[in-house]
């Protein structure tokens, strides 16, 4: 979607009238807030992997107040570089921080009629198809982009959220490679979602990407009844890693060691909703391996039940389940 400046006009009209909106509004209690919304106004952005359809999360006023004001901005940018495929890139992964991913989506793909080649651009539509379950499509703009950055020197990825530290920790190839392995393993297809991650191994150059890939590379040999090799790629795991944002994978990783015990992560303190989704779904996969079936899918389900259902441990929690109700995820 090509984002012109008076369309940006208007968005920044529509958010001062948001804001003086907010500001005068008398305040109201989470039930009215919840009685207040129809069903209309509840937005399905997705359908699950269990044919249940996934509705675009909320936001408190405050957050979406700062979110839409980002947006604003991509879209001034845009509007002065149309050519530039960064700036739509930006445009979309505020739209989808925004939980308005198949918007996102459209603006990737209303990109990708101007520049065909950006793995940028299939990087991050990617990205979304994972979000919104539409995983082949997801293996398809992946293996693009794959193809795409052969023999072009990587690049680190600006974050949308920073972290404390305020340093990216991923890159363009990192990011391809791994969200290409995550769609296969989505899947079920964990021969090729094993090649993904070794290439992503190649380019995951601090402690962040490392426990990140590590963490799905091991996931997948154990799936794939791989054991020793699983147990290798876990030797350079230690508690003294530097690691700036990615702790639920790192300390999933210490649980395989035998070094923390499974249930201690499942509720830790101050730790948001993707994070326990993430931490969960390494528990319950814990659970599986060891032959406890029925602990595994107790915790699966408590996943689902806490809704962050864009969060990756989630999307992977849903495709067990839906495994062992119906057909293996995607087509």
């Amino acid at each position: 979607m090509i984002w012109t400046l008076t369309r940006y006009a208007m968005a920044v009209t529509a958010l001062a009238a948001v804001v003086g909106g907010c500001a005068a509004a008398p305040e109201r209690t989470a039930d009215e807030e919840s009685s207040a919304m129809t069903s209309e106004e509840r937005v399905v952005e997705a359908t699950s992997l269990m044919g249940t359809p996934l509705y675009r999360p909320e936001l408190s006023d405050e957050r979406r107040v700062e979110l839409e004001a980002n947006l604003a901005a991509a879209q001034a940018n845009h509007a002065e570089a149309p050519d530039d495929p960064g700036t739509i890139v930006w445009v979309g992964r505020r739209l989808g921080y925004l939980g308005r991913y198949t918007e996102a989506i459209a603006v990737y793909s209303k990109g990708l009629e101007t520049h065909p080649d950006s793995p940028h651009l299939y990087r991050h539509r990617g990205h979304r198809y994972i979000t919104t379950r539409k995983l082949a499509e997801a293996v398809a703009d992946f293996e693009r982009a794959a193809t795409l950055i052969e023999g072009t020197p990587d690049e680190i990825e600006a974050d949308g959220a920073p972290n404390a530290a305020g340093i990216p920790t991923s890159t363009l190839q990192s990011n391809i490679w791994y969200h290409l392995g995550l769609a296969h393993y989505l899947r079920g297809d964990f021969e090729p979602a094993l090649a993904a991650f070794r290439r992503c191994m190649d380019v995951s150059k601090n402690d962040d990407m490392l426990v990140a890939t590590t963490d799905w590379l091991y996931m997948t040999l154990r799936r794939l009844g791989r054991e020793a090799e699983a147990a290798n790629v876990l030797e350079p795991i230690s508690t003294d890693m530097n690691i700036l944002e990615n702790t639920a994978y790192h300390s999933r990783l210490l649980m395989y060691k035998g070094q923390v015990e499974p249930d201690t992560l499942l509720n830790p303190e101050g730790t948001d909703g993707v994070q326990l989704a993430t931490q969960g779904y390494g528990v319950a996969n814990w659970y599986l391996y060891t032959g406890d079936t029925t602990r595994a899918e107790q915790i699966f389900q408590q996943i689902l039940d806490g809704g962050s259902w864009g969060a990756f441990g989630y999307i992977a929690a849903e495709a067990e389940l839906a495994r062992k109700t119906g057909p293996a995820p995607g087509p």
